[in-house]
């Protein structure tokens, strides 16, 4: 009579299932690479549009690729 009330063992509740939240959120680099003009315009335009912060980039670094200049801004993302 009890036996009939009781959940089955091989059920699972909906609470058992879900992964825990990743506390830790991940990071994601954002580079631009190009002319000094093009990459200074292309974080402002970032920062008008509340993207990011303009403290938030590198200063101007030189780029991997010959003759250009490059900024990187690493951001914080939240996966949950």
């Amino acid at each position: 009579m009890f036996k009939d009330s009781l959940p089955d063992s091989k059920e699972t509740s909906p609470t058992s299932t879900l992964t825990p939240p990743n506390p830790e959120p991940e990071s994601a680099q954002i580079l631009v690479i190009g002319s000094k003009t093009t990459v200074t315009t292309i974080v402002h335009a970032l920062c008008a549009l509340h993207f990011c912060h303009i403290s938030e980039w590198s200063p101007l670094l030189p780029a991997p690729v010959p003759g250009k200049l490059m900024r990187s801004l690493i951001r914080k993302v939240s996966t949950t």
